[in-house]
């Protein structure tokens, strides 16, 4: 029998991107015993500042993968607050914490900490666990306090005691960034580690705005059309304003859409993903292709004004498929 033929049409399949090696079995960071030696001034300086707080050094070591120093500590829990720019505590999150650890009996997760001043302490990743030890009336607080300021602003790098939504995470890159922009003059690309991803920063503006903001449906876009910038985060922070204000004045504009074509019987969970999809200058181009987010809004403004809710049908929902839009399916106000 003929072996069959592929269809002259068919594209090539694409090549696989050949995955990073992995780094070879104890060949980066530091032995066991190079975590301990001769204590630098700035790391006995911390020894000294954690006990005149009234907390206890319990040992300096260095880091095994970095080599930076840092000390193990037991701190007193009302020294320690959270980062400023970090999201808000879920009540629900805090008594299933309080629950897990009153049954066990056991702490067992040190948070991260930095000394910002005498008897006070900023955890980037422990909002959630200092407070379950508050509700079960703790004393003190396992941690491991750096002296480094900067750790405490790698908050969507650290925090990982409870998955972020998108809009927890935008909300906290944007509280993050308006207390960069107090700093001297850094540019905002110098950042990307602490923010994660520029969208984050716009999306931010968006909900502090809007709390139901639906960013979910706008996130794709985002990810394609933005970068950090090569200005200081005050200046970058003004020309994200423009884009929220565009984004926020884009997403009224779609909420009308939505709204008229649920009156014509449309029903669909992810209307609002469909119409923005509609509306994305993007849609049909390949992956690679680019345009500044600026461009990309004033494009789907153009476009959302001229969209015909009258012109869409059942089929064209059918055909375009159901889930949630690509970036954490965090919606915000739905459909």
């Amino acid at each position: 029998m003929a072996k069959s033929q592929k269809p002259a049409s068919a594209k090539p399949a694409a090549p696989r991107r050949k995955k990073k090696a992995a780094a070879a079995p104890g060949s980066v960071g530091l032995a066991p015993a190079e975590l301990q030696g001769e204590v630098p001034k700035e790391a006995e300086a911390l020894v000294l500042a954690i006990e005149s707080d009234g907390g206890a050094a319990l040992a300096p070591y260095r880091d095994p993968l970095g080599g930076h120093w840092l000390v193990l500590a037991a701190i007193p829990l009302e020294q320690v607050e959270p980062t400023p720019w970090q999201r808000g505590l879920s009540e629900t999150h805090v008594k299933r914490l309080a629950e897990a650890i009153g049954k066990a009996g056991w702490y067992l997760d040190p948070v991260v900490a930095v000394r910002v001043g005498e008897k006070r302490y900023q955890t980037p990743n422990g909002h959630h666990r200092t407070g379950a030890l508050r509700q079960l009336g703790a004393k003190a607080v396992t941690a491991l306090v750096v002296s480094d300021p900067a750790v405490a602003r790698l908050i969507l790098a650290l925090n990982v005691e409870k998955a972020h939504a998108l809009r927890e995470k935008s909300l906290e890159a944007i509280r993050l960034a308006r207390e960069l922009a107090r700093l001297p003059a850094t540019p905002e690309r110098d950042y990307a580690l602490e923010f994660e991803q520029p969208a984050f920063l716009t999306l931010g503006l968006c909900y502090d705005q809007n709390g139901r903001f639906a960013g979910g449906a706008y996130h794709p876009l985002l990810r394609r059309t933005e970068a950090f910038l090569d200005v200081p985060v005050a200046k970058a922070l003004e020309r994200r304003e423009g884009w929220a204000r565009a984004l926020l004045a884009l997403d009224a504009r779609v909420t009308e859409l939505v709204a008229a074509l649920k009156a014509r019987g449309l029903e669909n969970p992810y209307l609002r993903s469909f119409v923005v999809a509609r509306l994305n200058p993007l849609r049909f181009k390949p992956p690679s292709a680019a345009m500044p987010v600026g461009e990309a809004l004033e494009a789907m403004a153009k476009a959302a004004a001229k969209f015909d809710p009258a012109k869409i049908r059942v089929d064209d929902l059918a055909r375009a498929g159901g889930g949630a839009p690509d970036g954490g399916g965090d919606d915000g106000a739905g459909a």
